[in-house]
């Protein structure tokens, strides 16, 4: 099920990040994509106002794509428009606790689930976070390729510098 999401209005709802912080989206799509990896061929699109100049454009991926809205729009009217064009009504939650976001998702036939509610489930969330510099295509290691990568790294037994300790320094 893909989900549309206020992204500032999600931020001011989320324990640990503030509107004040100039890394509060990078955050957000952090959290996201955290949620997107737990929920499983779901997509999430998350609308943001403005941005900083020089924003990260890496943002987008792993299952979240990122929009910031340049003025005369801003983001509640991007919403709206995005819900207007929805088709399949029944598959889309609006995430938003904007009283015209809100109103239209429910005009239009979506469902809708506010910021508060939507920040309590960001919080269960217990996957590992993605990397920010993370690529597409990477994943975290299995626990067998992680020991076959300590076992080609392990000090061999007669591997003198392993074995003896570092030479003492005098001073």
């Amino acid at each position: 099920m893909p989900f549309l999401i206020d992204g500032h209005n999600l931020i001011g709802q989320l324990p640990g990040l503030s509107l004040a912080d100039p890394e509060d989206e990078a955050s957000l799509v952090m959290l996201l994509r955290r949620f997107a990896a737990s929920q499983r061929k779901h997509k999430v699109c998350v609308i943001f106002d403005g941005g900083v100049y020089g924003h990260p454009a890496n943002l987008k991926g792993y299952g979240v794509e990122v929009h910031f809205v340049k003025a005369p729009a801003d983001a509640d009217s991007e919403l709206i428009r995005r819900i207007r064009a929805v088709r399949q009504r029944d598959a889309w939650i609006v995430v938003s606790s904007d009283r015209a976001v809100v109103g239209a998702a429910r005009a239009h036939g979506l469902t809708v689930e506010s910021a508060q509610t939507f920040a309590r489930r960001l919080a269960t969330l217990d996957v590992p976070a993605a990397r920010p510099d993370a690529k597409p295509g990477d994943r975290p290691l299995s626990p067998a390729e992680v020991e076959a990568w300590l076992r080609l790294f392990e000090p061999k037994a007669n591997d003198d510098a392993a074995t003896e300790p570092p030479p003492a320094h005098r001073v």
